[in-house]
């Protein structure tokens, strides 16, 4: 286990290192390439019930498929992660000024406070149909490399216990952060897909 989260870690420090050379302009860039294969892809255009994150600066930019998502009518859920634990729930979320109005937390992410109690949960209710998921490496295996929470992990293990099962997964990404291979464990769960891009 100690080797494992050495290996990890040292990762980790080399993919924020690589995503921190990469210009703003081109993040942006990159991620108008990755929404727009988003807005093609079979099982997004199928998915009424979609999760998705507000990026971090070293993620891939979400603002252009929130707006899709309101826009083509699906349920959009976010994350509230509790900073304490490794529980996260997916709230739902009506539109863009709700949007707006989100609290940032201490780790600079906008979520919903945490008295916020009027929000549907996702697993509460009809479950999720797509997760389009953060991270900060990833292989063409689907392995990915989080920030060392577990959060998504520990959501998808709840998702599995939902009569709708486990969502389809899907990772955004900038190519710098694409491995060629990144180290696993037995609770690391395999993301469906990566969308980055690629040479095409």
């Amino acid at each position: 286990m100690a080797a494992l989260r050495a290996a990890k870690q040292a990762l980790r420090r080399e993919i924020k290192g690589r995503v921190a050379a990469v210009s703003d302009q081109e993040k942006l860039r990159q991620s108008r390439v990755v929404s727009q294969k988003l807005f093609r892809h079979p099982k997004y255009l199928s998915s009424q019930r979609v999760a998705v994150f507000l990026n971090m600066h070293d993620e891939v930019r979400t603002h252009d498929i929130l707006q899709d998502i309101f826009k083509r009518g699906k349920a959009c859920f976010i994350p509230r992660y509790f900073t304490q634990s490794s529980h996260m729930d997916m709230l739902r979320l009506r539109d863009m000024e709700e949007v707006k109005m989100l609290p940032l937390t201490s780790w600079n992410i906008q979520q919903p406070a945490d008295d916020d109690c009027d929000r549907e949960e996702a697993l509460a209710t009809g479950g999720l149909d797509l997760i389009l998921m953060p991270g900060l490496g990833f292989d063409k295996k689907g392995n990915r490399l989080g920030r060392g929470k577990g959060f998504y992990d520990t959501y998808l293990e709840r998702c599995r216990t939902h009569p709708k099962g486990k969502p389809y997964t899907i990772a955004l990404a900038f190519k710098e952060q694409l491995c060629a291979e990144v180290p696993v464990g037995e609770h690391d769960i395999l993301i469906d897909e990566v969308l980055y891009e690629d040479e095409e």
